[in-house]
């Protein structure tokens, strides 16, 4: 016999199954969309799910499995994305409530004015082997891969995960997400959660701290805020006023003790990290301010067997089976199991970095980066080349980015010598605007790669840049900054050996003229000339422009003989 679920667990017409701001949507309402949205959808087995508002995709992913059609829902929308997509299933076309919204596919827009239902309709079963949808995974280490999720599978999920959460208790919880619901667990936290769990969704997706207090101060008491580790910090940094939640669920990345005794202060409420991947969905929970520990749900078990990593060393390969997973999946995480139900994990494999004999995670390294006072944000990144520099014999070396206005680059490296191994200082630590996040929070290599790029290329321009953050800016001068001419002296001894291939060993500093303030942040080019020696020693003359000015200009003595070079830029 075919096994079934029911569409909703909510157990009558009138219970509430979302928020649309302070206005609650009944159980009734939602069904009556459902059924008039799939009597409307237009041919083809494949439907992009792209609507925004939580309720309306909803609507749309329910509508979809009523009439058999599969959902397709990557974490981006980009222009690659969809040609992916349309890859994958030449029959796709794009659910949207973006009016604005344009996308290169057959496109259906959601028209929300359907009348009110005149009769409650019965509550729908649906197979539990029938395919749901293609969630896709972010992107982060590389391609995007469609993994398939049957109803069966993630209905089973979502009663798990309530009941570990607490959210079958009876109570009318109310669930604000700040992750969109096409990433899996914003679809099994905010969609699935409320489906499933008898609980009710807030429509708005909540991405900025303003969103996310307007949220939660809409909808009624129990509720819960499904977020993640980059959205809390930026929510915990805005504002101390922040209202009260009941509960905080946090996953797509590890967070620190730290920060969740702080969210936990902040928003007067427990929380709890959710472990799991797109292949499997959610598959363990810890309570991250009181330990390290993960503890599996119901059904889940974890087998490890021998595995030979390529420098030699073994490591164990885990998979999990059972619960609602339907088939065994090879995870891609060091973990570490204690008993049969609990484990401690250590990292992402692909994010583990050896360096001079020195082991350490990513994660880790994020973690330390943005514990930072005064760093926003922040990321690691693993050059491409990795594995070929490590074959030569030659250092790897990191490079970070960090989002921190007014705090020195200098300050913050020194904060890291402190927290972590030598071998994995950045080399360099770059200051930037943004980092391109997408909208589940996550750094797609594909967005981060040309962002590093840009700042090597500037770093190793010609010229040099002085930033505001340099130590010598705040007293030359408060209020109208100067970089002073000794910084432009050294940066510019530093270039000319460089262009020269070897360090300069100055004996004299002759004539030095400085024409025209130069201003933190503009670059200033070096040019040079040699001249010819005399008793073992070289003249350089140099100029130094910024903004197409001359800046500066004078002489250097060296001690010791230099080949002659034509004059260039450096």
């Amino acid at each position: 016999m075919t096994s079934t679920f029911a569409l909703l667990s909510h157990p009558d017409p009138d219970s509430v199954v979302a928020w649309r701001g302070s206005q609650p949507v009944t159980a009734s309402r939602f069904l009556a969309d459902v059924h008039a949205l799939a009597a409307r959808l237009p041919p083809g087995d494949h439907v992009f799910n792209a609507c925004a508002d939580r309720y309306r995709f909803a609507v749309g992913l329910c509508a979809s499995l009523l009439c058999g059609k599969v959902s397709l829902l990557p974490s981006a929308q980009t222009p690659e994305t969809v040609r992916q997509l349309a890859a994958f299933a030449p029959d796709v076309f794009c659910l949207y409530d973006d009016a604005d919204g344009s996308v290169a596919l057959p496109r259906f827009f959601y028209d929300a004015s359907e009348p009110e239902p005149s009769a409650p309709l019965p509550v729908p079963d649906i197979p539990a082997e029938r395919l749901m949808a293609y969630v896709f995974t972010s992107g982060t280490t590389g391609q995007p891969v469609a993994h398939a999720k049957t109803w069966g599978a993630m209905v089973r999920g979502a009663r798990a995960t309530a009941q570990r959460l607490g959210l079958a208790d009876g109570r009318a919880w109310t669930l604000v997400g700040t992750l969109p619901p096409q990433h899996m667990f914003g679809l099994e936290a905010t969609v699935m959660l409320a489906l499933q769990g008898s609980a009710a969704l807030a429509s708005v997706r909540a991405f900025y701290p303003a969103d996310i207090r307007a949220a939660l101060r809409d909808v009624p008491q129990p509720r819960a805020l499904v977020t993640s580790p980059v959205h809390l910090r930026a929510l915990l940094q805005s504002d101390s006023d922040l209202p009260a939640a009941d509960l905080v669920l946090s996953a797509t990345a590890p967070m620190s003790r730290a920060m969740a005794r702080q969210a936990q202060a902040g928003l007067a409420a427990p929380l709890l990290e959710i472990y799991g991947s797109t292949e499997t969905g959610a598959m363990a929970t810890r309570k991250t301010a009181d330990t390290d520990e993960w503890t599996l749900l119901p059904g889940i078990t974890l087998e490890s067997r021998s595995d030979h990593a390529g420098d030699g060393e073994s490591e164990p390969a885990i998979r999990v089976r059972g619960g609602h997973i339907d088939e065994p999946v090879a995870l891609g995480d060091a973990i570490a199991p204690l008993d049969a139900g609990r484990f401690v994990l250590h990292g992402r494999k692909a994010d583990m970095i050896k360096i001079a004999g020195k082991r350490t995670s990513l994660a880790y390294l994020n973690q330390q980066l943005t514990a930072i006072d005064g760093v926003q944000d922040g990321t690691f990144y693993v050059p491409d080349d990795v594995h070929e520099v490590e074959a030569a014999g030659r250092v790897v070396r990191l490079v970070a980015l960090a989002v921190a206005p007014g705090v020195p680059a200098a300050r913050i490296l020194q904060e890291l010598r402190e927290r972590i191994d030598a071998a994995f200082l950045p080399r360099p630590l770059c200051l930037v605007d943004r980092l391109p996040r997408n909208a589940a929070g996550k750094l797609p290599r594909e967005a981060l790669a040309p962002l590093v790029a840009a700042q090597l290329a500037q770093r190793h321009a010609p010229g040099f840049v002085i930033d505001a953050g340099h130590p010598a800016i705040a007293g030359h001068f408060p209020g109208n900054p100067v970089v002073p001419g000794v910084v432009l002296l050294d940066h510019a001894i530093l270039q000319i050996g460089a262009a020269l291939g070897q360090p300069l060993a100055v004996a004299q500093v002759g004539t030095v003229k400085f024409l025209s303030p130069v201003r933190p942040g503009e670059r200033v080019e070096v040019a040079h000339q040699l001249h010819g020696d005399h008793a073992g020693t070289a003249s350089i003359r140099f100029t130094l422009r910024a903004g197409g000015r001359d800046v500066a200009s004078g002489t250097l003595s060296t001690r010791a003989t230099l080949a002659s070079r034509e004059a260039s830029p450096c």
